[in-house]
């Protein structure tokens, strides 16, 4: 009797939680899978069609999707490491103890003061191919003027660039809180036994990081994964697709050509590659605690 009262009070003290997961989060998938079957438009309302899979045959015969694929695809893969490792240098520069320390934390701080959106436009004039400041500083060593945003080449990993700049240092949080949990106790004895630095790191740090490090991964998977407002600001998904994410696709199908099936089922392709990727960081990660 007394365990089902606990386990009463607890689903009690919990269902405010449940609830909100269900609105916010469960609800929105349901109703985005439900839309993807339907041959929805914004200009023909209230004349919804089910159309079952026909959206995703579609989508899947459509070589601007598979592009689009294949841009997240690559824009992940690099941005992704490249975030956590920044974030984790930080981190570790953060967490060290000498005078001055105060002054380089809160350079490391001062991407999280600015907005995405004005992060964009600073870093859109800063690239500005004719009078931006990056050119002019790489004038003074003799390279000449790279074009940045408008070259297909140079577009995605300048986007790769910005949303480094800002993700990194709100990711280092993470890491620093975790670094700051590990007893020094644990540094001075490595040190008493002659391990150097390297080592202490792989064989204390690493290993007694590794959950913060693999929240920092997933949840920065996830959020790059849909990132957009760069795309939106400063390519417009150009040039030549070369920044055309699957959000981005997402967002010309549903609010630009008015095609919401579309652009539903763009969603739910998404959706899956997200949880997909997830579940493959779960994975190695569960394999090399079990090692």
């Amino acid at each position: 009797m007394t365990y089902r009262r606990s386990a009463w009070i607890a689903y009690l003290l919990l269902s405010p939680a449940l609830v909100c997961l269900a609105v916010f989060r469960l609800w929105p998938i349901a109703t985005t899978l439900l839309g993807s079957l339907y041959s929805q438009s914004i200009m023909q309302a209230g004349k919804d069609v089910f159309v079952g899979l026909n959206n995703y045959t579609q989508l899947f015969r459509d070589p601007i999707f598979w592009e689009s694929l294949w841009v997240t695809i690559k824009l992940n893969l690099v941005i992704n490491p490249l975030q956590v490792f920044i974030a984790l240098l930080l981190a570790i520069m953060a967490n060290q103890r000498f005078r001055g320390i105060g002054f380089y934390r809160l350079l490391f701080f001062i991407p999280l003061g600015v907005s995405v959106p004005i992060a964009s436009i600073l870093w859109r004039i800063m690239l500005d191919p004719n009078s931006g400041l990056a050119n002019s500083l790489i004038n003074l060593v003799g390279i000449p003027s790279l074009p940045f945003l408008i070259s297909k080449d140079q577009a995605l990993w300048c986007i790769v660039a910005i949303a480094t700049w800002k993700g990194a240092s709100f990711w280092m949080i993470f890491l620093w809180a975790g670094l700051q949990d590990i007893p020094r106790q644990l540094y001075e004895a490595a040190r008493i036994d002659g391990a150097g630095g390297i080592s202490r790191f792989f064989r204390i740090t690493f290993p007694l990081l590794r959950r913060p490090l693999l929240f920092v991964l997933i949840t920065d998977t996830a959020v790059n994964f849909l990132l957009f407002v760069p795309m939106f600001l400063l390519t417009r998904g150009g040039p030549s697709y070369s920044t055309n994410v699957l959000m981005y696709e997402a967002y010309k199908s549903g609010f630009v050509y008015g095609d919401m099936g579309r652009a539903l089922a763009l969603v739910m392709v998404l959706l899956l590659l997200v949880i997909a990727t997830v579940a493959i960081q779960f994975r190695l990660f569960s394999q090399e605690e079990a090692n």
